[in-house]
């Protein structure tokens, strides 16, 4: 399998889990330039930016350990852009899924509110 199969079962993977949760999905792969949020979904009048991380079973680093400070500030920017474009007044909150790939099993870590927005990159 390649990385962008790879990265698509876990998206998916992520998209079921947020639909069985009770999420409605708004957007996958949204792009506002050179950024690009993963999956955009709202619960409960709140919009949630979600980034998908997808590893197979023998990974190193945790994947929600590989969203730095940079990617979260791209995240945010995104975001932004994003709640501009549709004009939604809701609270954003940013949630990590983690898939971790074990043959042909996805394991799903759900981190809500995985980080914040800071002073630099605020609304």
């Amino acid at each position: 399998m390649n990385s962008v199969d790879f990265g698509a079962l876990g998206e998916a993977a992520a998209q079921d889990f947020l639909q069985s949760n009770g999420f409605r999905i708004r957007h996958c792969n949204w792009r506002w330039g050179h950024k690009e949020l993963d999956i955009v979904a709202e619960k409960n009048r709140t919009l949630h930016v979600v980034e998908v991380k997808t590893r197979s079973a023998n990974f190193l680093v945790s994947p929600q350990a590989t969203v730095d400070r940079r990617k979260q500030q791209h995240t945010v920017q995104a975001a932004n852009a994003y709640a501009q474009q549709f004009s939604l007044e809701l609270d954003v909150q940013f949630d990590i899924i983690s898939v971790v790939v074990r043959g042909e099993k996805c394991e799903v870590e759900y981190i809500p509110e995985a980080f914040y927005p800071t002073a630099k990159n605020v609304w």
